[in-house]
């Protein structure tokens, strides 16, 4: 049975049967066999036997064969050891050199986020079990995450989704409703085989209610139980029921027709308007003009993120005071213990990210895109990264007047440099923020591109210590900090940390044939005897696909 039909969808008369369809049934044993349902369908799903336990069987056979024969054994083994090693390939060894630019295994996988055959369509509207409205919480990306959790949520209800309300009180204060960020007409249609959106709760229904939509807020990371026992009464008994401060409220670990549900949404779905679309991929081309490939570093080093964080960075009294004030926006953030910098729970300053990359082996006549705020300090917190990379850019320098309708709205800058980061060769950030964690998952998705995120608890006390040592020694320490932060593909465990960060349900690996070791080749890293890029092909493809 697919995940769609263990849902039930009907309404609540006043003695509490269920009328689905025109039969009434108990809604309590409903429910109950509702939930029996989902478990028994999660129990049912054979998990495939391993490739160690198919080569050991293979290995026991073949002792068999050369026991009787002999003479066939060393053919058998052959094609036994062909087999292995095209199915797991042998990871980078710590003494081989690191390819900064691309992993020379990111074309072994791909995404996958197709709906599977036992995934059913979602119901109209009509016999759904009610509206769901969401208000989505925080900044661009920590919303993004909220409104695909939404989908899913809405499918775990069988609910009617009312396109999601933006958040326009938090720290940004940005007007933008989901229409000017994103193309609501693309987002509904998308999804229309996997649940119902509408653009508003019709008045007519509205009129019928007696009681006004029913107002809660789940906790974090609920489970698909925690909505069916706590959510689905009150919606078939209201009909319409709000979710607010909808960020981070469903479980990191869902079955996985749910995860690929996510990756639909987030992936495809969640396409912004064309007027960022358009300015976003104007960027890009702007940089590929400039270089064949580029770096875009997403720098978060504003005054509320150090605030928040609570690290101190040397700047005396006047430092510790003014990000003090500001962490009073805050009731509930704990109590700061001084180690915060070496317990790795504060963003690299940027002069930091450009010796850590500089340290990694990008030389400084490499083309770099920084993706920022307001930065604590201005200029002279800047300048040494300046200095390490000659060509820096921003999207206030590639864009000029062009930027100038977007000014007022933070949320529609962030989807601007959401898309050239998006779009680069090497993504950088200096935190494990949302839009961070965002990007670093679509950039899996989206065939492994390369991604750096800094090992911030052994990169602080490095960057510290850094004046004790040689240049070359200090670049070694670096590169063997960062194995496993560099986006490669073996970096990606299933239920390692946040999905949106490791969407490991969504990524394929593609047929062994021709991807063995010896058949991988490198990337050259000289970009002069690289293949032409095409803006066209390579720039637009993703942003600009499916328009009018």
């Amino acid at each position: 049975m697919g995940v769609g039909k263990t849902w039930v969808f009907g309404f609540v008369n006043g003695n509490g049967n269920v009328n689905v369809n025109g039969n009434k049934f108990n809604y309590l044993g409903l429910l109950k066999l509702q939930k029996n349902q989902i478990i028994s369908w999660r129990s049912n799903q054979r998990k495939p036997y391993s490739w160690s336990f198919v080569c050991g069987l293979m290995l026991f056979a073949l002792g068999l064969i050369s026991l009787f024969t002999g003479h066939v054994a060393s053919h058998l083994e052959w094609y036994s050891q062909r087999l292995i090693k095209h199915k797991w390939i042998t990871w980078d060894t710590p003494r081989e050199p690191i390819n900064i630019w691309k992993s020379k295994y990111s074309k072994v996988y791909y995404g996958c986020s197709k709906r599977g055959p036992n995934f059913a369509s979602a119901v109209p509207e009509r016999f759904s079990n009610g509206y769901l409205l969401i208000a989505a919480s925080g900044g661009l990306n920590q919303q993004r995450t909220g409104i695909t959790d939404a989908v899913v949520v809405a499918r775990i209800l069988n609910a009617t989704l009312v396109v999601p309300e933006l958040d326009h009180h938090s720290f940004w204060k940005d007007a933008s409703d989901f229409k000017d960020i994103f193309d609501v007409d693309w987002f509904i249609s998308s999804l229309t085989k996997d649940v119902k959106i509408v653009k508003r709760v019709p008045d007519k229904f509205m009129r019928s209610l007696e009681k006004l939509p029913y107002t809660m807020r789940v906790p974090r990371k609920s489970t698909p139980d925690d909505y069916l026992d706590q959510v689905l009464p009150i919606l078939l008994r209201r009909h319409v029921v709000q979710l607010t401060k909808f960020d981070y409220r469903l479980a990191n670990d869902l079955d996985v027709e749910l995860q690929k549900l996510r990756c639909r949404v987030n992936y495809q779905a969640l396409r912004f308007t064309k007027p960022i679309r358009e300015l976003g991929t104007t960027l890009v081309m702007r940089m590929r003009k400039m270089a064949k490939r580029f770096i875009a570093v997403h720098l978060r080093f504003e005054p509320d993120m150090l605030a928040f964080s609570g690290c101190y960075y040397g700047g005396g009294d006047r430092e510790r005071n003014e990000l003090a004030e500001i962490r009073k926006r805050w009731a509930t953030l704990p109590d700061l213990t001084g180690e915060e910098r070496k317990q790795g729970k504060c963003p690299l300053t940027p002069h930091e990210v450009g010796l850590m990359l500089r340290a990694l082996g990008f030389n400084n006549d490499t083309q770099l895109y920084v993706a920022s705020g307001e930065i604590y300090g201005g200029e002279e917190t800047l300048q040494p990264l300046i200095d390490l990379f000659p060509n820096f850019y921003t999207k206030e320098m590639l864009a000029g007047e062009e930027l100038t309708p977007f000014l007022s709205f933070s949320s529609r800058l962030a989807a601007i440099d959401y898309i050239v980061c998006d779009e680069s060769d090497v993504f950088v950030t200096n935190n494990n923020g949302n839009m961070a964690k965002i990007l670093a998952g679509r950039r899996r998705y989206m065939g492994h591109k390369r991604t750096i995120r800094p090992n911030a608890k052994r990169l602080s006390s490095l960057m510290m210590s850094r004046h004790q040592m040689e240049w070359d020694t200090f670049s070694k320490k670096v590169k063997s900090c960062q194995r496993g932060f560099i986006g490669e593909p073996n970096e990606m465990k299933p239920g390692r940390g946040d999905f949106h960060e490791f969407p490991s349900a969504c990524i394929c690996k593609r047929p062994f044939v021709g991807y063995h070791n010896n058949d991988t080749k490198e990337v050259n890293d000289d970009p002069e005897e690289r293949t032409p890029f095409s803006l066209e092909k390579a720039v637009r493809s993703r942003y600009s696909r499916n328009t009018e």
